[in-house]
């Protein structure tokens, strides 16, 4: 089941990515303050997944902040007229189900009624999401450095992708 998220979610949540951390190293380092990771600032709406009565994942909207990630260029729009799609992660054990397609359908048609594109960047490793990515017609417009450094201190290589 996927359902609009709510603060009580954050518990749940957290665990989750600390699942997901573990079995895929996302994210690549984990976040000094978890809860601020699930919810970054310009959080537009939220979605989380259930199985078993369970919270498993969840998908981000979210604005572009006023300093443009670097990533944002390869897009090619201009920020006020899209929407980031983030964050978006399932447990293990909700894997196998479609969660992470209904996640991602969800906050793609949440852009779509708010009159916005959406956009993501992702890790060039992580290769079932670009699967996931493609096979809903996205297209990658670009690679670039990422804004960040993985655990051995080097630049990620990050795909940019837009929505059709």
């Amino acid at each position: 089941m996927i359902r609009q998220r709510f603060k009580d979610d954050f518990p749940a949540l957290e665990q989750a990515l600390r699942e997901v951390h573990a079995a895929d190293g996302y994210p690549s380092v984990w976040p000094a303050d978890p809860r601020a990771f699930l919810a970054p600032p310009l959080t537009v709406s939220g979605w989380v997944a259930e199985f078993r009565g369970e919270v498993v994942g969840q998908v981000l909207l979210r604005g572009v902040p006023e300093q443009v990630p670097g990533w944002m260029s390869a897009a090619g729009l201009p920020a006020p007229e899209v929407l980031v799609l983030s964050r978006l992660f399932v447990a293990p054990a909700g894997r196998g189900r479609g969660l992470a397609r209904r996640l991602f359908r969800t906050a793609w048609a949440g852009a779509q009624a708010l009159g916005k594109r959406a956009v993501l960047d992702v890790h060039h490793r992580n290769l079932a999401a670009i699967r996931l990515y493609e096979s809903e017609g996205w297209r990658r417009v670009g690679t670039v450095d990422g804004d960040w450094l993985d655990p051995g201190g080097s630049v990620p290589r990050v795909h940019v992708y837009v929505a059709p």
